[in-house]
């Protein structure tokens, strides 16, 4: 059973609450649930972290290249400043898929630039929620993966 690694950045575990305009009113558990259940269902299981630090970000990233699994990643604002997980990344050989919930490119101009998506098979944005069911779709019919 293949292992999908869920990471989360900081100020996802204020989902729900935080700009429910932007956000949605989904919180991160509802989205775990629902991930869990769509893969159950293909045969996949799927491990769901969320951290505000950026040192446990790059933690989890490397364990999951170090054991060839991929990973769905919402960096929120790490994605514009972290060279760290860029690095983490691109070092681990890790598959990454970058998912936002909101569309990054119709916000303030600081968040269009991302350090993720040079290292990262692919990047999907703008669908609230559903933004993590099209990343666990494209990990599990096994999407091309970013040589680093």
């Amino acid at each position: 059973m293949p292992v999908i690694h869920i990471i989360n950045g900081p100020n996802l575990n204020l989902l729900g609450t935080r700009e429910p305009e932007t956000y949605g009113s989904l919180t991160l558990a509802d989205i775990e649930t629902r991930l869990r259940m769509l893969a159950s269902a293909r045969g996949a299981q799927i491990t769901f972290r969320q951290s505000n630090h950026e040192g446990d970000l790059v933690t989890w990233i490397q364990e999951a290249g170090a054991a060839g699994e991929p990973v769905i990643l919402n960096a929120g604002a790490y994605t514009h400043t972290s060279i760290a997980i860029h690095d983490a990344i691109r070092g681990a050989s890790a598959h990454v898929v970058e998912v936002h919930l909101s569309n990054v490119h119709a916000r303030e101009s600081f968040r269009h630039p991302s350090f993720i998506a040079p290292v990262a098979a692919g990047v999907i944005l703008g669908f609230g929620a559903m933004s993590y069911e099209l990343a666990l779709e494209a990990v599990l019919a096994g999407a091309p993966q970013k040589k680093s």
